[in-house]
């Protein structure tokens, strides 16, 4: 939840609670002194059932293919793809790891330089 996204109003102010809750709680000593670690992960457009259900629906308002929807889509990533499935369980596998112990309390994009801001 970096920002909102406007087709999606009441799930934005349950994001950012959710976001601010975990920071909270991945920061007592209680949790982190005793490595357990908590992160949000904040993917982007992955290539998933749900992501085809969107396309589709969008093609559908619009009269459009659901195939010049998607590169539409795609062009509007700065990696110019949709990510992988594979992709967002190997980043997660990462943030489990013993390897990324001293991480904590942060939220993490996966969106292929999607989110425009530095912070």
């Amino acid at each position: 939840m970096k920002a909102p996204i406007d087709v999606l109003g009441l799930s934005n102010g349950a994001r950012s609670g959710l976001t601010g809750f975990i920071a909270g709680l991945a920061r007592q000593s209680r949790l982190a002194g005793n490595n357990v670690t908590i992160n949000n992960l904040l993917p982007g457009p992955f290539d998933t059932e749900r992501l085809h259900k969107t396309l589709s629906a969008a093609a559908d308002a619009n009269g459009s293919s659901v195939e010049s929807i998607s590169e539409q889509r795609r062009k509007n990533v700065p990696a110019q793809r949709f990510g992988q499935p594979d992709e967002f369980g190997a980043y997660c596998a990462f943030v489990c790891s013993a390897h990324a112990g001293f991480l904590t309390g942060q939220n993490l994009l996966l969106d292929g330089g999607n989110y425009p801001g530095t912070f």
